[in-house]
């Protein structure tokens, strides 16, 4: 009978010490993931590795049935993912980035490049303070592409830190992977458009509201509408003089901005209701798998040696 009154005692304080927590609380502690760890975790962590991924990424509008964070989630999803695989710091710094031209758009947050460099600076000359020597910077917005090369070289120019670009570093081991694209006609589909789309469905897929989902109407400037079919069918020329002039402030009067040409902020003419959880997972899942090739590569030609 005692025994009976003090399990119906236990349970009634776990229920008791649960409903008196935040109800809103779901997330797991992540392995390697700095926000999540403690000091003895990280002098631990320090005892095996010294490398870090940092991802960069953005708050801006991605249409209707995205969140504005997409790009910052997915960044630092997809190097939590990375980071279960090798021991590699998860360290974001930052939530906004570079998106000046997507200000048309409500929720849009954007930063100049000077802070976002000044800020990424100071972080990582806290986390060499702390005996970290190796970085990675995942861009995870094409925004950002500037400013990420910059600190690249930045940190390799004037810290005692060593620094590398994420997509330089896994290029030469991603596999060549045959896509929808390979089989059907190319169209113009980039920014909150199926690729970014099916990426979310595995990365985070409670924020993916497919069903809300609407095409967009695109209205270009002329000689750039008449430039789409040699873009889509892969021509570089094209492509880098398309970009360049395409996605820019409304401040500079290109008329580029995303307001300006997109009906919805989706920057694409295909649904984003194609996207698929396959074709998410096969590219995030492809991502891992050349990142841990291009760690296992680092750490073979510069083996860690720990200082404390």
């Amino acid at each position: 009978m005692k025994s009976a009154i003090v399990i119906i005692l236990a349970c009634l304080s776990a229920h008791l010490l649960q409903a008196q927590t935040n109800p809103l609380w779901t997330e797991k502690k992540v392995k390697n993931y700095l926000p999540h760890m403690t000091v003895p975790e990280v002098n631990d962590f320090l005892t095996r590795s010294d490398m870090v991924i940092i991802p960069v990424g953005a708050m801006e509008q991605h249409g209707y049935h995205l969140p504005i964070g997409t790009d910052f989630i997915n960044g630092v999803e997809q190097c939590k993912l990375i980071a279960q695989q090798r021991d590699i710091l998860v360290a974001p710094v930052l939530m906004a980035g570079q998106s000046p031209y997507h200000m048309g758009f409500a929720g849009t947050i954007t930063l100049k490049q000077e802070t976002i460099i000044q800020v990424h600076m100071e972080a990582i000359e806290s986390l060499i303070h702390h005996g970290f020597k190796r970085f990675v910077i995942l861009n995870a917005h094409s925004g950002n592409t500037a400013v990420s090369a910059l600190l690249v070289d930045k940190v390799n120019q004037t810290t005692p830190g060593i620094a590398v670009n994420f997509e330089q570093a896994i290029a030469p081991f991603r596999e060549r992977q045959q896509t929808q694209a390979s089989t059907t006609p190319a169209v113009f589909d980039r920014h909150g458009g199926t690729p970014e789309t099916s990426s979310s469905l595995y990365l985070m897929p409670t924020l993916v509201q497919l069903d809300k989902a609407v095409p967009a109407t695109l209205t270009l400037p002329p000689h750039m509408q008449a430039m789409l079919p040699a873009v889509n069918s892969g021509d570089p020329t094209a492509s880098l003089v398309f970009l360049a002039e395409g996605l820019k402030a409304k401040e500079t009067g290109k008329h580029t901005s995303s307001a300006e040409m997109s009906s919805t902020g989706v920057w694409g003419v295909r649904d984003p209701k194609e996207s698929t959880l396959a074709r998410g997972a096969a590219s995030s899942q492809g991502t891992v798998a050349a990142a841990v090739k291009f760690i296992d590569r680092w750490n073979e030609l510069r083996p860690y040696k720990p200082t404390k």
